[in-house]
């Protein structure tokens, strides 16, 4: 596949003690050790949300709550288990014979959270959930890029959040990485970061950062010009635009 280019007009992510733009830097650049520790601000979304979805939901929609143009882009959601804690309060619900919680069920569907972020926001835009694997993240990006390039003048919000799976699902997660969520908020061109993103066929070794989503944090934290993440169907790459580009 041939790069596709993007602009990132702003971002957030969210992973147990990191959640500021400082301290995600601080890590980037390794010095990890000198990382914030004080608590971590309020949400900005409703109240009225925030009781109804877990714990990392709440840090994926805080993510993408504030980013530029939120309430007028289309939003690409991607997560390997979605919010797993509610699947697995039906599964042990059904197993002891009890009729299962029709809120447990509504939003245990990946479409639900950010279903939940567009009508609090009034975005009629449209959104897409994405759900492959080990290569969510990457699939959800390839998404969110292509709808830029199916619609240039409409900005696209890529909304990614995930957890390792409880016991005893996590024999199934074996690797997973720390829990997740992050938003980016993308354009055709205008300011911003520009990138590109490309993929080629998997090459025979791991890769040493565990999760997709990070490796890309530290790429564009960084002054890397480029990068890569080993997945199981697919190597993603991102790279940086020349300037004059």
């Amino acid at each position: 596949m041939s790069a596709l280019p993007f602009h990132i007009r702003g971002w957030a992510a969210w992973t147990p003690g990191l959640e500021s733009e400082a301290a995600w830097r601080q890590w980037a650049t390794g010095r990890a050790g000198t990382v914030e520790t004080s608590p971590v601000p309020a949400a900005p979304v409703p109240m009225s949300l925030r009781r109804r979805v877990s714990p990392l939901g709440q840090a994926a929609l805080r993510c993408a709550w504030g980013l530029p143009d939120a309430a007028r882009s289309r939003i690409v959601s991607a997560s390997r288990h979605g919010e797993f804690g509610r699947t697995l309060s039906i599964l042990e619900t059904l197993a002891i014979g009890e009729t299962v919680s029709p809120a447990d069920f509504t939003l245990s569907v990946h479409h639900a959270l950010v279903g939940l972020l567009s009508i609090a926001q009034g975005n009629r835009q449209g959104h897409v959930a994405v759900a492959a694997g080990p290569d969510s993240f990457g699939f959800g990006f390839l998404e969110a890029v292509a709808c830029l390039q199916e619609r240039p003048s409409e900005p696209v919000i890529f909304l990614y959040y995930d957890e390792p799976l409880p016991a005893p699902y996590d024999w199934f997660d074996r690797g997973a990485a720390q829990p997740l969520a992050m938003a980016l908020s993308l354009s055709s061109a205008g300011a911003g970061e520009g990138l590109r993103l490309g993929t080629c066929t998997p090459r025979d070794k791991g890769d040493a950062e565990p999760s997709p989503g990070l490796a890309f944090l530290r790429f564009l934290l960084t002054e890397a010009t480029e990068a890569s993440w080993q997945g199981e169907r697919q190597e993603w790459q991102w790279r940086r635009l020349a300037e004059a580009a």
